[in-house]
C-alpha cells in the first residue's frame, strides 16, 4: 500500500516500531513476533498486525516477522537514509533541553540552528548547535524545512509567518497558541499541560487493563 494511504494513527506508531526493530537487528535477531513487539512498544498485538498488514508484512504463525524486511520498509517510509535539518526557535528551558538531546536516538533528524531574542545567547552554542538572534532568522535559516517552536504564545503567529515565508513546511508547536498556516504547511501541536491533564484523567477514570484499547 502506498505510504499516503496508511492511516495517520498507524503512521504515528511507525517510529516506535522502527526504534525497537533497529535495536533487535543490532542484537543480531532476524525475526520477531507480534507479542514481543506488543510487550516492547506497549501496543496490543491486534493493532500491530493490522498496522503491518497495510504494507504487506504478513507474519507467519510460529515464525513472526522478518526484522530486516520491516526495517527496510520503515527506513524508506520514515526517510531514515535522508537527514532532515531542523531549526529551534526559542532557547529557554525547554529549548535548551532539545538542544542538549538533539534527537540522538533518531539519526534522520538534527537541530542545526537555534534562534532566541536574548542578545546574550547570540553567538553561543549549546550541544554544538549555534544560536543566533531572532532578527537573523531569515539570513541564517538556509534551506531548513522543519522548525520547533518553544517560544511565548504571543510570539507564535508572528514567528510562524516568518518561517513560512522562508519555506518552512513543518512546525512542531510547543506553545499553547493554535497558529494558522497555509494548506501546504503541516503543524503538530504539543501542549504539555493538556497531555498531563489527559494522563491524569485516564488514570482516574479508566482501569489499567483498558490501556491497550485506548492506544
Amino acid at each position: 500500500m502506498e505510504q499516503n494511504k496508511i492511516p495517520q494513527a498507524t503512521a504515528k506508531r511507525l517510529p516506535l516500531y522502527y526504534r525497537f526493530l533497529n535495536n533487535l537487528q543490532i542484537q543480531g535477531k532476524t525475526r520477531v513476533s507480534s507479542k514481543e513487539l506488543s510487550e516492547a512498544v506497549k501496543v496490543d498485538s491486534a493493532t500491530i498486525r493490522r498496522d503491518f498488514s497495510y504494507f504487506g508484512a504478513l507474519g507467519k504463525k510460529g515464525y513472526g516477522y522478518n526484522v530486516e524486511y520491516l526495517l527496510g520498509f520503515f527506513r524508506k517510509t520514515l526517510d531514515q537514509d535522508e537527514l532532515t535539518d531542523v531549526a529551534l526557535i526559542g532557547v529557554g528551558n525547554l529549548g535548551t533541553a532539545f538542544l542538549n538531546y538533539n534527537f540522538t536516538k533518531n539519526n534522520n533528524t538534527k537541530i542545526v540552528c537555534a534562534f532566541d531574542a536574548d542578545p546574550n545567547k547570540s553567538g553561543t552554542e549549546i550541544g554544538g548547535v549555534p544560536i543566533y538572534h531572532i532578527d537573523e532568522l531569515e539570513e541564517r535559516l538556509g534551506n531548513v524545512k522543519v522548525a520547533i517552536l518553544t517560544i511565548p504564545a504571543m510570539e507564535a503567529d508572528r514567528i510562524t509567518e516568518r518561517l513560512v515565508s522562508k519555506g518552512v513546511k513543518g512546525i512542531l508547536n510547543f506553545t499553547p497558541a493554535r497558529i494558522s498556516v497555509p494548506d501546504d504547511v503541516r503543524v503538530h501541536h504539543i501542549d504539555l499541560a493538556i497531555e498531563l491533564q489527559a494522563l491524569v484523567y485516564f488514570l482516574k477514570h479508566y482501569p489499567l487493563e483498558m490501556k491497550e484499547e485506548i492506544l
